[in-house]
């Protein structure tokens, strides 16, 4: 039996993606220390080091910013596109409190960006993502919270896709159906470049609406200091890095 290409892309994600690559490289050196001391304790070293720098917020932002650097959403430029478009970004499974899936954090982020830039530019709106680990899809979650809650009518809903390919190659089918070939992207600033080329390769001009755009504010000591939101913005940040990288050296696919 062939494994799910999602399954094993999440294991090797989580196997070289900090916090776990790192502290496998100092675990390799604390193993090693005996047989080759020198190379253990560099490895060692290298290993806690790196950690300790991609915990830190203006380690983080440095990589989040060389990864992209668009400025925020001209709506002016926005009207001239004919739809706009919302990435899914992840779900909670079973969520208590709601009594069942809810939206992940950054898709909630971006539900919320999106029903803004929905208002300002009258624009219709598709949403896109499927079920990646089975439960409720992102798209029908998406639409719920954007019609019940931001009160912003959704006119499509792609809930196929389980990757940014994917989320491209579908929502493109529908779009060019409705005769679009424009549109405003809502996502990350992270995620931006990656899901900018995924739907260039389908024939969708993209008009970037980024969330969450790191900001060079320096607020102080505390920006030196490891923290968990500095280590979470490294991970996104080395992340699609290496998903572009991945992307360059692969064949184009339909």
């Amino acid at each position: 039996m062939v494994p799910d290409f999602i399954w094993v892309k999440a294991v090797i994600k989580a196997i070289v993606l900090p916090p776990t690559g790192p502290l496998l490289v100092a675990a390799l050196g604390l193993a090693l220390r005996s047989r080759r001391p020198r190379l253990g304790a560099a490895l060692a070293v290298a290993g806690v080091g790196a950690l300790f720098a991609l915990s830190m917020p203006i380690v983080a932002v440095s990589l989040l910013r060389a990864l992209d650097d668009s400025p925020p959403l001209d709506v002016a430029a926005a009207r001239s596109a004919q739809a706009i478009v919302i990435l899914g970004g992840g779900t909670r499974r079973n969520a208590l409190e709601y009594g069942g899936d809810t939206l992940g954090r950054l898709t909630l982020e971006r539900v919320r960006y999106g029903a803004r830039v929905a208002r300002e530019t009258q624009l219709p709106v598709l949403v896109t993502g499927g079920s990646v680990y089975g439960g409720t899809t992102e798209a029908s979650l998406m639409r719920n919270a954007l019609e019940s809650e931001f009160g912003v009518p959704v006119r499509w809903a792609e809930a196929q896709s389980r990757t940014t390919h994917e989320n491209a190659r579908y929502a493109s089918r529908m779009l060019k159906d409705a005769g679009i070939d424009r549109v405003v992207l809502v996502a990350h600033s992270f995620d931006m470049p990656r899901a900018r080329a995924e739907f260039r390769d389908f024939g969708i001009a993209i008009i970037p609406a980024p969330t969450g755009l790191p900001s060079w504010d320096f607020e102080g000591p505390l920006d030196l200091l490891p923290s968990m939101s500095g280590l979470q913005g490294s991970y996104y940040a080395i992340y699609e890095m290496l998903a572009l990288a991945v992307r360059t050296v692969t064949p184009a696919r339909p």
